[in-house]
């Protein structure tokens, strides 16, 4: 059966959009292909802004001199972050491995390996071809002088996002590629390696390209990569015994999903979001030209969060930076406070090219704070607040929701209308519910930080948030999508059942499986990936377990081969290497299986599982300061603290069961109990 983390083929999908992606947090491309993207580069101004074109000096394919197809194979290793060629001649094997550097992530490397299999005098000859062009529709380039034996240009890009404002410069450095390698008669294997440095400043590319090959000096350049890329891997590992497909899928996900974060160790790192495809999509004319939408906040953060509580904050981090922007588009709609752009890209101000959605879809709003409300939860850090901008979101974003309601004389409630909720398929309705739920959310977080920041709460935030509607038929004890929904209108994607999971809107057991029962049927089998993961989580909530079942497995037609790599809508339309679909395929296997809930005192888990699989174990999730592995079964959970950090913050903790019983977590000693619902919360002692 092979290892379920490396994805073989022995030929490339014919759609170059499903080659598998090689991208760090700062560099991102796909394999073979003639441009990359450097983190927070744009060009074009406002709705037109895109990820700028770089052209990519590292798209280099090798080929046999008078062979035309002969036999290869292609290599994804998620294991290594390492994607490799090979092809297999008769007496000598070539194989090539492309990877973005995950710790040094200003770079890129190949390798070419030549290696004899048998004892053959001849020299073997590989030819390497590759259609670089030092130009770029959106950048300025002009060459400079060469560097320890590399190429390099440098430019800036073409066009502000915003008139008069910063336009990033570009350096690239890189190995020149010759047009052939021939390893000697005498040389039974040989290895040759290929730099690319890129970054903002002429110093930092030049100090990168430096350390590269001094790394390369030493044999150790791709180690140091496999080695930081493992320790990752490490800090955040998700294996089930199940069906291969699962496997696989999750294996995917993860190595999508992490390839964009920040690496350990590097805080202040200037993070500019995750945008649907990530950062090797977003040229202009595709993946939504690398804007960064709710599908970073709702549906990517959650995993980040319950494992690299750090690199979830850098991702709040561009949030905060972007505050500004966000408060000139509330200004622009006539609204206090900040309202978050439905697009964002380097400023925070609205860059959707379609004015509809940047001025209805309002609910990213609320779904931002949602990410710093998990935050907060889940490691109590009140300096991203008091000290790094965090209250200053806080607040604007309650001013926002404050000034965006109308008082209803007749119903005595607040409303907001004209909205477009996160169901697209309407528009311009009233007290969509979700919108209304999230902003609810949104005012009794800012109510209750304030509390803990000992800052004054204004009364307006309470009333508001007490007297806000949010749509409930009490007779058919369901929530109504917006004022005036009729049961059965079809509805594009998961909307009203996000009112359970993310948002733990309180209802009962009865209400969320009538929501359930009443959106499933409508929701649009063509909609968007992520969708059918929440429906899995409420089920799974209801322990319903095979129907959560059916509903997670619809993800897989989402899902190509052989490289795993998602698009957004089953029929192929839509973004490439769909991350916000992994985003949400994770959460059903992260919170949906194990049942873990982020509270505002305690860590929830309640686990269920379909019949086909036996055994979840959850390594290094974050809480308070301390790393947990879960192993779970059908019969027992079995929990135990492998590292608690030497912050001041970190408490110690304890474990409770539903039935009242107690087990404190010591670190280095497992404790296990028969399956109940419990939550984890700090001693008391």
């Amino acid at each position: 059966q092979g290892d379920p983390a490396v994805f073989t083929a022995t030929a490339l999908p014919t759609d170059p959009r499903l080659l598998p992606t090689v991208t760090n947090t700062y560099l991102g491309t796909r394999v073979f292909r003639d441009i990359l993207h450097v983190s927070g580069v744009y060009s074009g101004a406002a709705g037109d802004t895109h990820r700028a074109d770089v052209p990519n000096p590292l798209n280099v394919r090798m080929a046999l001199p008078g062979m035309d197809h002969p036999p290869e194979s292609f290599a994804l290793n998620t294991r290594t972050g390492t994607f490799s060629h090979t092809i297999h001649s008769t007496g000598y094997v070539a194989t090539q491995q492309l990877y973005a550097h995950h710790s040094l992530v200003h770079l890129m490397a190949f390798s070419i390996t030549i290696q004899r299999l048998d004892h053959s005098p001849q020299p073997v000859t590989i030819q390497l071809q590759t259609p670089f062009v030092p130009q770029s529709q959106d950048l300025d380039l002009t060459p400079g002088p060469d560097f320890q034996g590399a190429h390099y240009i440098y430019g800036q890009t073409l066009v502000p996002e915003v008139e008069g404002g910063p336009r990033p410069t570009v350096h690239m450095l890189w190995t020149p590629i010759p047009p052939s390698l021939t390893l000697g008669g005498e040389e039974q294997e040989r290895s040759w390696e290929f730099l690319m440095a890129v970054a903002e400043s002429e110093e930092e590319a030049k100090q990168s390209y430096s350390e590269g090959l001094s790394l390369m000096a030493t044999g150790s350049l791709h180690c140091s990569h496999t080695c930081a890329w493992a320790a990752l891997c490490q800090g955040c590992s998700v294996e089930l015994d199940g069906p291969l497909a699962l496997q696989q899928a999750l294996h995917g996900c993860l190595y999508y999903l992490l390839s964009a974060i920040p690496p350990r160790g590097s805080p202040g790192f200037l993070f500019h979001g995750i945008s649907p495809g990530g950062l090797s999509n977003g040229s202009r004319g595709e993946d939504y030209w690398g804007h960064i939408f709710w599908d970073q906040d709702t549906w990517m953060f959650p995993n980040i969060l319950l494992f690299h509580p750090q690199a979830a904050r850098a991702m709040l981090e561009y949030r905060i930076r972007t505050l500004e922007g966000a408060k000139h588009n509330a200004q622009e709609q006539g609204y206090k406070g900040a309202k978050f752009p439905w697009e964002s890209a380097a400023t925070g101000r609205e860059v959707c090219p379609e004015e509809i959605y940047g001025a209805q879809e309002i609910h990213i709003t609320g779904d931002v704070l949602m990410a710093f409300e998990q935050y907060y939860c889940t490691t109590q850090d009140q300096k991203l607040f008091q000290e790094d901008g965090g209250w200053e979101l806080v607040e604007a974003v309650a001013q926002y929701w404050c000034s965006r309601m109308v008082w209803s004389e007749d119903e005595q409630l607040y409303h907001i209308r004209g909205v477009m909720p996160p169901d697209e398929y309407h528009c311009q309705v009233d007290n969509s519910a979700y919108t209304n739920a999230v902003a609810r959310h949104s005012l009794n977080f800012a109510a209750e930080l304030a509390r803990d920041l000992l800052l004054p709460v204004p009364e307006e935030w309470e009333d508001c948030a007490s007297k806000l509607k949010v749509p409930f038929d009490a007779e058919r004890k369901y929530h109504p999508e917006y004022d005036g929904y009729s049961p059965g209108e079809p509805v594009k994607q998961a909307d009203v059942v996000l009112l359970g999971f993310p948002l733990m809107h309180p209802m009962s057991a009865e209400v969320r499986r009538n929501d359930l029962e009443m959106y499933e049927p409508v929701t649009d089998l063509a909609g968007p990936a992520m969708t059918w993961s929440m429906f899995a989580v409420g089920w799974l909530e209801l322990k319903e377990v095979q129907r959560a079942q059916s509903q997670l497995h619809k993800c897989f037609s989402n899902i190509t081969e052989p490289f795993k790599v998602w698009v957004e809508n089953s029929d192929g339309s839509g973004a490439v290497n769909f991350l916000t679909g992994m985003g949400g395929f994770l959460q059903a296997v992260l919170f949906g299986y194990t049942g873990f809930r982020i509270k505002r005192s305690s860590f929830h888990f309640n686990p269920a599982f379909p019949h086909d699989i036996t055994k979840l174990k959850v390594s290094s999730v974050s809480y308070l300061g301390n790393k947990l592995d879960f192993t779970i079964t059908m019969e027992e959970i079995r929990m135990e603290v492998t590292e608690t950090s030497q912050d001041p913050l970190a408490s110690p903790l304890e474990a409770v069961l539903e039935s009242g019983q107690c087990f404190p977590l010591q670190e280095g000693q497992s404790v296990s109990f028969p399956v109940e619902p419990g939550w984890i919360q700090r001693s008391p002692t």
